[in-house]
Order: structure tokens, then C-alpha cells, then sequence
């Protein structure tokens, strides 16, 4: 019984095409689901630091002074946590895998121009909100 079915086994590979690609034939195709490496759109950053939380091995380092996001990408290995915790979905996961060589680099992003007039004018907004909020205090506080 079991020649039979490893004789049916057989016939069957041998008229089927082949279940895997001959890479170095052709270009390797990635699939939809192939973690690459993580990517940030620095135009929706607003440097929070979550990803940089939330990232278990630390590749991710924010700083908020030099408005500069930093990412490690031989220390990452491609969870998605900070991906998927990242509040305003500036981070991505590429398909393409990291470049390999011989110096481990840090890849740092810069926040755009743009990005800075907008962070300037939330930080102005909310000086003035409090400053009304402290005025308003000590209104009612005097009456």
C-alpha cells in the first residue's frame, strides 16, 4: 500500500512545475506579509518617544532636542510593536530587507521644516492656553 501512493507521489512531482523559484535565475519576490525594516514618515512624527517605549530591544532612540528620530536597524528585529503602537502611523514596515555590511550603521531622521513650524505653533498654542488658564485662576481667586 505505501509504494502505491509513494509511486503516485512521485508521477505527481514529476509532471507538476517546481514548488519553489529558482532564485539566482530570477529576482527574489517578496510577500505581502515579509517584515523588512521600519521606516518613518518624518512629515507625521511629532517625536511622542512611544515607539522608542515600546521597542524591547532599544534601536529606537528619540530626541527631542535635536528633533531627531534614530533607529539601529541591525538591533531591530522587525516585532512591529513600535509600528503598531505608534500614534500618529508615521512608522512603516518596508518589504525590503536591510542592506547588509560591515559597519553597523544608525539611520537618523531629521523632522522636515514643514514639521517644526507645525510642532513651534502646537507649543505656542498651548503656552497661551495655559497662560489663560493662569489668568482666569487668579480671577477667581481674587473675587
Amino acid at each position: 500500500m505505501t509504494f502505491a501512493n509513494f509511486t503516485k507521489t512521485e508521477l505527481k512531482n514529476l509532471f507538476r512545475k517546481p514548488a519553489t523559484d529558482k532564485y539566482p535565475n530570477g529576482p527574489a519576490s517578496l510577500k505581502e506579509s515579509t517584515r523588512g525594516h521600519v521606516s518613518n514618515n518624518m512629515d507625521a512624527c511629532v517625536l511622542c518617544s512611544v515607539c522608542q517605549m515600546r521597542c524591547p530591544t532599544g534601536a529606537i532612540t528619540v530626541d527631542r532636542k535635536a528633533q531627531t528620530w534614530t533607529i539601529r536597524p541591525f538591533s531591530c528585529i522587525q516585532c512591529r510593536r513600535c509600528v503598531d503602537n505608534c500614534p500618529k502611523k508615521s512608522l512603516s514596515m518596508q518589504k525590503e530587507y536591510t542592506e547588509p555590511d560591515q559597519i553597523k550603521k544608525e539611520q537618523v531622521f531629521d523632522l522636515s521644516d514643514r514639521q517644526k513650524e507645525v510642532l513651534a505653533e502646537q507649543a505656542r498654542q498651548a503656552a497661551e492656553r495655559a497662560k489663560a488658564a493662569l489668568e482666569a485662576g487668579k480671577k477667581k481667586s481674587s473675587e
